[in-house]
């Protein structure tokens, strides 16, 4: 499968315009506040660009930032202006084609931004531990449609939690399928280069992930997949993928279910882009001034990350109210009383 990615995207597509879905191009509504800094990059990594999603999350000051799977570097070089001269982002990827065009620009960005905060390592995402980076390095890992491509999965989630500090998350837009692809799909090299054969059953992602350590995934945001060709669209039958954003933090202190402490955070309206409201994901739309009641584990996503200095907190752990209602579980009890009930023992 290696041999495969980096045959397709280091020599059988040389721009964006190559590609036969939808799969591998932004989905995302660009914001206002991006396109200044895409109009830094250079036209060359502009066009070679094979994402599917938007992996800007905010406040990045400062941060150090690994990018899995960072192909000719656009979304390195727009992160490097989020970080700013005291950050730094390094990109890693397998393909010799695509990393000859990221470091090709190198000091064309760096007199361009006015700093240089970017480098590029070869290598396999599976494999980071080969490249000497040592744990609780980044405050951020991003992707943006690669991991579908990984082999091995599992072993990009568990070098991510290792290289993360407590506190710190993997930010990340990716495929996923509705059900499982089955095996003879998946050998298809096209539909495997084209992001959708690889893609996990959305399901068994999130068992993945809760199994190394991120115990509650947040959904971001997400889109139903366009594919183009008829050919490719008959051999996927009635599969159907979509373009998703995650956001996975570490944080040992999570609960593997939404728990009500009576807690609330308000947000400062402080965000970079973000003035009236933080999306914190899909279902945590938070208007700045308003008291906006969370789970336990919500407040740790806010508390205990970079994102603190933007909220105030209300309440605390001391007390504990159940299951947080709206969170996709229930009390699966009963709770009428009557006639029909049980007799006691």
């Amino acid at each position: 499968m290696h041999e495969l990615v980096q045959d397709y995207y280091g020599k059988q597509l040389q721009a964006t315009t190559d590609l036969k879905t939808s799969a591998c191009c932004d989905a995302s509504a660009m914001p206002n506040w991006l396109k200044p800094l895409l109009s830094n990059v250079h036209d060359d990594v502009l066009s070679r660009y094979y994402g599917c999603g938007l992996v800007c999350p905010s406040d990045l000051s400062g941060c150090q930032i690994l990018d899995l799977g960072s192909g000719s570097g656009r979304d390195v070089y727009v992160l490097a202006q989020l970080v700013g001269e005291a950050g730094h982002v390094l990109g890693v990827d397998m393909t010799t084609e695509q990393l000859a065009v990221a470091n090709a620009t190198l000091n064309w960005h760096a007199q361009r931004f006015g700093y240089a905060n970017v480098s590029f390592k070869h290598g396999y995402i599976e494999r980071l531990n080969e490249l000497g980076l040592e744990d609780q390095r980044f405050d951020v890992i991003v992707s943006n449609c690669v991991i579908n491509l990984s082999p091995d999965k599992d072993a990009v989630l568990a070098e991510a939690y290792r290289l993360l500090k407590t506190g710190g998350e993997l930010y990340f837009s990716d495929i996923y399928a509705d059900r499982r692809v089955p095996a003879e799909l998946v050998a298809d090299p096209l539909l495997y280069g084209e992001c959708l054969s690889g893609a996990l059953y959305w399901n068994d992602f999130i068992a993945m992930a809760k199994r190394h350590g991120f115990t509650d995934p947040r959904l971001v945001e997400d889109k139903p997949i366009e594919i183009t060709d008829s050919a490719l669209r008959e051999k996927c039958g009635n599969i159907r993928f979509y373009s998703a954003t995650y956001r996975l933090f570490k944080l040992p202190e999570l609960e593997p279910d939404c728990e009500d402490y009576g807690q609330a955070v308000i947000y400062k309206g402080s965000v970079m882009g973000s003035s009236d409201t933080f999306v914190l994901d899909k279902h945590h739309h938070i208007q700045a001034g308003k008291v906006f009641p969370v789970c336990g584990n919500t407040w740790h996503m806010l508390q205990d990350t970079r994102l603190k200095p933007h909220f105030e907190f209300i309440g605390d752990f001391k007390r504990h109210y159940g299951i947080f209602e709206g969170c996709g579980k229930a009390l699966p009890y009963d709770t009428a009383l009557g006639a029909s009930a049980a007799p006691c023992c």
